[in-house]
């Protein structure tokens, strides 16, 4: 009498070339919805252009941002004795407003990639391990990020200024070490959902372990919660170094930044309005265009979002 014999079934594979086709697809997708968003590519426009003209700057200003000459408070499109034209005129020290403006930028756009590179460096590595171990070190993580929280944020920062030092990397850092818990809180609900899928508990029952999972599988998920927080946050970074300097806490007045021409200016904001006026214009343009770039990067990598 014959009998019926079961095929033993074939433990669970993960295939890479799946994988690497299917995050090749979201990319693609991703890259579609950003490209069909077109604040977020007028917004990108404007942010390259930026950073052009702020690496650029060297080649680019007609004079050097900090000489001094005896040309000062001058108005738009003064020119001097020597037939030198000054398209935005000269702040009180006689130094050239649209050298100022050019080199100013190289700060505005250093200071949110540091502390984004910071956010990022102990963001998503504690976020990462309290969601993936739970438990315990879930709970110490979650509760130093409840006491960060409990601090108001300005506050926070001006101390670790004191304390650290007025400098762009001074102030990087204070920015970074008071914005990571933001990330690290993202990311560690991101890892919760993302370690209970199929793939990722098929890839634990052949015998991955915790590094694999959290370098192969994990952290390429999630990433663009990551991206599109990044993202969000430079305008917010801009406006608080900004608001650093005004406040007399940002970098040396004699160095270049639109900070510090918003703050210098300000004093004569009645007579010479277009001391405060150009800068101030300067940030809520670079700020509104990084915010048009960060909400295409939400749609772009929100799977909701339907291709246009």
């Amino acid at each position: 009498m014959a009998t019926n014999t079961a095929i033993p079934s074939s433990p669970p594979t993960i295939s890479i070339t799946q994988d690497l086709n299917k995050s090749r697809s979201l990319l693609a997708m991703a890259i579609r919805r950003f490209t069909s968003n077109r604040l977020a590519i007028l917004g990108l426009s404007v942010t390259l252009l930026i950073i052009i003209v702020a690496l650029g700057a060297d080649i680019l200003a007609p004079y050097k941002p900090t000489l001094i000459t005896n040309d000062l408070n001058q108005p738009a499109g003064f020119i001097d004795a020597n037939q030198n034209g000054h398209i935005l005129g000269t702040d009180d020290l006689g130094r050239d407003q649209l050298s100022r403006l050019m080199y100013g930028a190289r700060i505005s756009l250093l200071v949110p990639f540091v502390v984004e590179a910071f956010v990022l460096l102990f963001g998503v590595p504690l976020g990462l391990i309290a969601g993936y171990n739970g438990g315990i070190i879930d709970d110490i993580i979650m509760r130093i990020t409840d006491v960060m929280y409990a601090f108001p944020g300005l506050l926070f920062v001006i101390i670790l200024i004191n304390v650290i030092g007025r400098s762009v990397w001074g102030i990087s850092f204070a920015l970074g070490f008071a914005s990571w818990p933001t990330m690290a809180r993202l990311v560690r609900g991101q890892v919760l959902q993302v370690k209970e899928m199929d793939y990722v508990l098929g890839a634990r029952s052949i015998g991955a372990g915790p590094l694999e999972l959290m370098f192969r599988h994990i952290i390429p998920n999630i990433l663009g919660p990551i991206i599109v927080l990044v993202t969000l946050d430079f305008p917010g970074d801009i406006i608080a170094e900004a608001t650093l300097t005004f406040l007399g806490l940002g970098v040396d007045p004699s160095t270049p930044t639109w900070g510090v021409m918003v703050s210098a200016g300000y004093g004569n904001v009645l007579s010479y309005p277009v001391q405060v006026i150009v800068p101030a214009l300067a940030i809520a343009g670079l700020t509104l265009a990084l915010s048009f770039v960060g909400d295409g990067m939400h749609d772009a990598f929100d799977p909701r979002s339907e291709t246009k």
